[in-house]
């Protein structure tokens, strides 16, 4: 049995809860809202983030950073990528010095352009930092529906036991020493959930959403390999496995968004009426800057930036990837 603290206590925050106090680990939650905690005590459910699954009656929550960590022998971090270094460093002092860190967010640092393990190794530089990605649906999850992902770490001795930590008879995870390629998988993902969820705010068919989905994993190898990832890595649970759940289904935020996008609403309303992160929009804007820094063709990735940021239409936005120039499949 291990001692674990999840920060951040959103949806996936909490089906890790679940998951891991199924195993028979003792779990405590943390939120920053006091009054979130006090609703999740007094109901015993996540309403905000998580609405219909029942958390135990014994639920462990707090606010309070300190309390949440208290001989910590794992602590997953699950907040929002725009907040991951703010939580590290406020995290930094009550982390017990054996913990080993788990990041379960998908996305980049914005300016820094950092992946998010990196900068939890830099916010904690003495403790090993295990990524966990791949194609998982909290609501899924929390409803014991198997699950499959995966784990990596510049220490995978590490990464082994959170293997061990995290896998029941419905989360199989597998290893994966390739934690550049994870973690972008991870992140590029949501932007081609992006692009799909455009596609059915449009209106268009199944043909259109095959075409962004093959043709936008190929930019995201193209850049992950650039950037020192290996090509495979794409081929697997958190490459084509998280793009096809992410562009499928109605669970994606970054879908729904999209399909709002596609139907006229502008970015702000669309943030406004999904009410909670949408990764995708930021990763957007990040790989824009990447796609620069790396001299890296990314067609579709570029309209989406174009169509989110300088109120390029939609459908202009499809016209001219259909027109380019012609190529061959590579």
């Amino acid at each position: 049995m291990k001692n674990i603290t999840i920060l951040g206590a959103g949806s996936w925050g909490t089906a890790l809860y679940l998951l891991l106090r199924d195993n028979g680990h003792q779990v405590r939650l943390w939120s920053w809202q006091q009054s979130h905690v006090a609703e999740v005590l007094a109901e015993h459910e996540n309403r905000q983030f998580l609405p219909g699954v029942p958390l135990p009656g014994d639920v462990e929550i707090s606010s309070d950073m300190a309390v949440a960590l208290v001989e910590a022998e794992v602590v997953v971090f699950a907040v929002p990528s725009h907040v991951v270094r703010s939580v590290a460093q406020e995290a930094s002092s009550f982390i017990p010095q054996e913990a080993i860190i788990v990041n379960v967010a998908k996305g980049f640092e914005k300016d820094t352009l950092l992946r998010l393990s990196q900068v939890l190794a830099e916010e904690l530089p003495t403790h090993d930092v295990v990524v966990l990605s791949g194609p998982s649906h909290a609501e899924e999850v929390a409803k014991k529906l198997p699950t499959t992902v995966v784990v990596s770490s510049l220490a995978m001795e590490a990464a082994t036991e959170i293997q061990s930590v995290f896998m029941s008879d419905y989360f199989r995870i597998y290893t994966n020493d390739d934690i550049i390629g994870v973690e972008l998988g991870g992140a590029l993902k949501n932007i081609i959930a992006l692009g799909a969820g455009i596609v059915d705010g449009l209106g268009m068919g199944d043909n259109t959403k095959a075409a962004l989905m093959t043709r936008g994993l190929a930019e995201m190898a193209r850049l992950g390999e650039a950037m020192g990832a290996k090509v495979f890595t794409f081929a697997g649970l958190t490459g084509i496995g998280d793009l096809i759940v992410t562009c499928g289904s109605m669970h994606s935020r970054n879908r729904r968004a999209g399909i709002l996008l596609g139907k006229g609403h502008s970015l702000e309303d669309t943030l406004k009426e999904v009410g909670m992160v949408v990764e995708g929009v930021n990763a957007v804007a990040n790989v824009h800057m990447l796609r620069q820094k790396y001299n890296v063709s990314m067609p579709i990735s570029e309209m989406i930036y174009r169509v989110l940021f300088e109120g390029m239409d939609a459908k202009e936005a499809i016209l001219t990837l259909m027109t380019r120039d012609k190529a061959s499949e590579s």
